[in-house]
């Protein structure tokens, strides 16, 4: 215990510099900004700071703190190459690949450290899971893309027209199968940025999707078996995928799940394979403020809480398995022709405790990054 207390005052000293053993307070920053800057309360951090913490929660501490200061590491080296030249925009960009990668598994480690304990909520300095990602495509100094200029001569680059900012056209649900029926995965949103993966192949066929996505988890109050959702085939009935829960009073929102997604896509013709997995994870549950009008005692909301902490230990490491997609239709025949509004569409399968069930994702083609099409060397 003595020497996790020690590393754990060592690493805040290297983040918030001098530190007064006596007080246990640090000159530059107060003990509650602190706090509030590494994700915990107020009674978390005092526990921690004077010593009185669990093994366990000073393990996790140092554990969220080696991930905070290697951020720090990555922004800072991030900041000195924005005073370089162009010429250093892949350098850019693959720093700014690890800030992101960084972010989401710091995110994913604060909220699923304690598999199966409820946690004390904490403050999230993130008011928009996404931004880091748009910050790291909508930036003026990050050139994640490929241009026109760099282009072969014969114009024959099929990624350079799947580059820019791709959208959800269409949400979609799945139940959970699981020990206790009741429970479904709802798609609402993603965001998706696709750039050239120009350092990994020369022939243009190959290109990456940063992804992320906001999953809903709703509990059915009838908790009605998986079966009653299936057809004959044992695949998710119409009727299912018509309904919508927040018109239907059987259904309740307790959870919010925010994830960051990593793709990589290979054009062959006129198909498009579709392939990558999970970076990082961040559950965010209902207040119980708002959750208590939906349950008849605090027994049952408890026990519907707890039911979703071991879904976010357990099931959703189902969600984190490589993508298992089958080949989609290019949005055209001549890549030269894909343009905003296009959509690329692929056949999905999700299996949760030997269970597989099919879905459709279909991302439509928001804001295309090179909008002209390539002229080869010498055409009019």
């Amino acid at each position: 215990m003595a020497d996790l207390y020690a590393e754990f005052v060592e690493a805040l000293k290297k983040r918030y510099g001098t530190y007064n053993e006596e007080t246990h307070k640090f000159e530059s920053s107060s003990n509650t900004v602190i706090a509030r800057e590494l994700g915990y309360s107020d009674a978390q951090f005092s526990r921690l700071i004077n010593g009185s913490a669990t093994e366990g929660e000073y393990q996790r501490a140092n554990k969220n703190l080696a991930r905070i200061i290697k951020l720090d590491s990555l922004k800072a080296e991030l900041a000195a190459q924005k005073k370089q030249s162009n010429g250093a925009s892949k350098k850019l960009w693959v720093i700014a690949t690890l800030v992101l990668t960084a972010l989401c598994l710091f995110l994913a480690y604060l909220h699923f450290s304690t598999p199966g304990v409820e946690k004390e909520p904490v403050a999230s300095t993130y008011t928009e899971r996404d931004a880091t990602i748009r910050w790291a495509f909508e930036t003026g100094y990050v050139k994640p893309y490929v241009s026109l200029d760099d282009l072969p001569d014969d114009c024959n680059y099929p990624c350079y027209k799947y580059q820019g900012k791709w959208l959800l056209n269409n949400s979609y649900k799945l139940p959970f199968f699981r020990e206790q029926n009741g429970y479904h995965y709802v798609a609402t949103e993603v965001t998706m940025y696709a750039r050239c993966m120009s350092e990994a192949s020369d022939s243009g066929n190959t290109f990456e999707g940063y992804e992320y996505q906001k999953h809903e988890i709703w509990y059915d109050k009838r908790e009605l078996p998986v079966d009653s959702f299936l057809d004959e085939d044992g695949q998710v009935n119409e009727d299912y995928k018509e309904l919508d829960f927040s018109q239907d009073d059987n259904f309740v929102l307790v959870a919010s799940v925010h994830t960051f997604f990593r793709n990589e896509f290979e054009v062959n013709g006129a198909t498009i394979s579709r392939s990558g997995k999970v970076i990082g994870r961040d559950l965010e549950m209902v207040p119980d403020a708002e959750l208590s009008d939906h349950f008849s005692d605090d027994t049952q909301l408890a026990r519907v809480k707890n039911n979703i902490n071991r879904i976010a230990t357990n099931r959703l490491e189902d969600f984190s398995k490589p993508v298992a997609c089958d080949q989609a239709s290019a949005p055209d025949a001549d890549f030269n022709l894909i343009a905003d509004g296009d959509i690329m569409s692929f056949s999905c399968r999700l299996t949760t405790s030997r269970l597989s069930l099919d879905y459709t994702k279909n991302y439509v083609l928001e804001d295309q990054y090179i909008k002209n099409s390539c002229r080869m060397v010498g055409e009019d």
